[in-house]
């Protein structure tokens, strides 16, 4: 990667062209996580939380988001999605939730910005349904973990 594709020659910014490039089958996943307080934490486990079920709306928050990326970044193309999964799982120490999703196309380009956007709206969704009892909560570690398909091929983060 040694240029931003983003840019023209004048510096402009702009959107990539992808009508030469090929369709190919194209997967991104990436992961996230959020810190709070054990009680937060006990209070989402136990599904009594005055909100209601905060992973499961978090979990629909996220899909949205993958679909609407286009939408709220400028540059992104829009994509038609075939499949974005989306998986919490909670933690005692320190007291928190992890976020992965994996997204997936068949198109011209792929789909990093979509599953990097699911999980930030996720954890946003959760600290939004959560904040009235833990506003220190911190959204940490989100990133992308592997992407698969495409010119580039397959790339997969160091460690996890």
């Amino acid at each position: 990667m040694s240029e931003l594709t983003h840019f023209n020659a004048e510096g402009q910014a702009h959107m990539v062209d992808v009508g030469d490039k090929s369709e190919t089958r194209r997967i991104a996943i990436a992961a996230g996580r959020i810190r709070m307080q054990a009680d937060t934490l006990q209070r989402i486990r136990a599904g009594d939380h005055k909100k209601g079920d905060v992973l499961g709306i978090a979990r629909v928050a996220a899909i949205m988001a993958a679909k609407r990326t286009a939408d709220l970044i400028p540059l992104c193309h829009p994509l038609a999605l075939t499949r974005v999964e989306v998986e919490f799982e909670t933690d005692d120490q320190p007291p928190g939730v992890h976020c992965r999703v994996t997204v997936e196309t068949r198109g011209r380009t792929g789909v990093e910005m979509e599953a990097l956007t699911a999980v930030q709206v996720g954890l946003l969704t959760i600290y939004d349904m959560c904040k009235a009892v833990d506003r220190g909560m911190v959204m940490e570690g989100i990133r992308l973990l592997e992407k698969i398909g495409g010119k580039s091929g397959h790339w997969r983060a160091e460690s996890e």
